[in-house]
C-alpha cells in the first residue's frame, strides 16, 4: 500500500503528459522571479496601453482631417479656389501622414492648375508623387503630366504619363496614361516613342476602349503601314 501511495504521489506531482515543457519552465521561472515578472507585466501593460492610445489618436486625427478635406472639396467644386487652396494647404501641413493629407495634396495641385498656376502645381506633384501611397501615385504622376503639358514641356509630360501608366492599378488607367504619353511624345517630336506607347496599348491592352484610338494614331504616324 505504501508503495502504491508513493507512486500515486509521484504521479500527482508530475506534470500531465499534455503539458508543454516550455510552459512548465515559464511557470516555475515566474514563481522564482516574482518581482522581475511583475516588472515585465507592467511594461507589457503600459506598452499595450500606448499602442491603443496611438491607434485611437490616429483614428481621431484621420477623422478630423477627412472632415476638413470634405469642406475644402466643397469649396473646390464651388470654384472658390482661394478658399480651397488655403484649406488644403493647412490639411497638408497639419495632418501629414494621413490619407486625407495625401488626397489634399492631389486636390491642391488641381486647384493650382485651375488657377493657372501651373508651375506651383508641378512643384507640388514633383515632391509628392514619388512618395505617394500606391493608391494615389498613378493619379499624382498623371496630374504631373497634365501640368507639364499645359506648360509646354511635352517630353517631361510624356515621361510623367508613362510613370502614371506603370503605377496604375487597372488596365484601363494604364492604357489611358499610355495614350496621353503617346500624344505628348508626338507633340515633343519623338515619333518612335509615341509609336512604342501606342503599340503597347494595342499589343497588351486589347480589352480596353483606348485600343481603337491607338490604332488610329499608329496608322497616322506610319502613314497606314500597319498597327504592329
Amino acid at each position: 500500500m505504501a508503495t502504491s501511495a508513493q507512486a500515486a504521489g509521484r504521479a500527482a506531482a508530475s506534470p500531465p503528459p499534455g503539458d508543454a515543457p516550455a510552459l512548465t519552465w515559464i511557470i516555475t521561472w515566474i514563481k522564482g522571479h516574482r518581482q522581475i515578472a511583475g516588472g515585465i507585466a507592467a511594461v507589457l501593460v503600459v506598452g499595450g496601453g500606448l499602442l491603443w492610445w496611438n491607434a485611437i489618436s490616429r483614428s481621431r486625427t484621420e477623422a478630423m482631417a477627412s472632415e476638413r478635406l470634405a469642406q475644402a472639396r466643397l469649396a473646390f467644386e464651388s470654384r472658390n479656389y482661394p478658399l480651397a487652396g488655403s484649406e488644403l494647404s493647412q490639411i497638408v501641413e497639419n495632418y501629414s501622414g494621413t490619407r486625407a493629407a495625401q488626397e489634399a495634396e492631389l486636390l491642391l495641385a488641381q486647384v493650382r492648375l485651375s488657377q493657372g498656376q501651373g508651375q506651383q502645381a508641378i512643384d507640388i506633384l514633383k515632391r509628392f508623387a514619388p512618395s505617394a501611397d500606391r493608391h494615389f501615385r498613378a493619379q499624382a504622376y498623371g496630374l504631373l503630366g497634365a501640368g507639364y503639358e499645359n506648360a509646354g514641356h511635352f517630353k517631361e509630360a510624356a515621361e510623367a504619363y508613362e510613370l502614371a501608366a506603370q503605377q496604375a492599378e487597372y488596365g484601363f488607367l494604364k492604357a489611358q496614361n499610355l495614350s496621353d504619353a503617346g500624344r505628348a511624345w508626338v507633340t515633343a517630336g519623338d515619333t518612335a516613342k509615341a509609336l512604342e506607347a501606342y503599340r503597347t496599348i494595342t499589343a497588351k491592352m486589347d480589352s480596353t476602349a483606348t485600343v481603337a484610338e491607338a490604332e488610329v494614331r499608329i496608322g497616322e504616324l506610319t502613314r497606314g503601314a500597319g498597327v504592329r
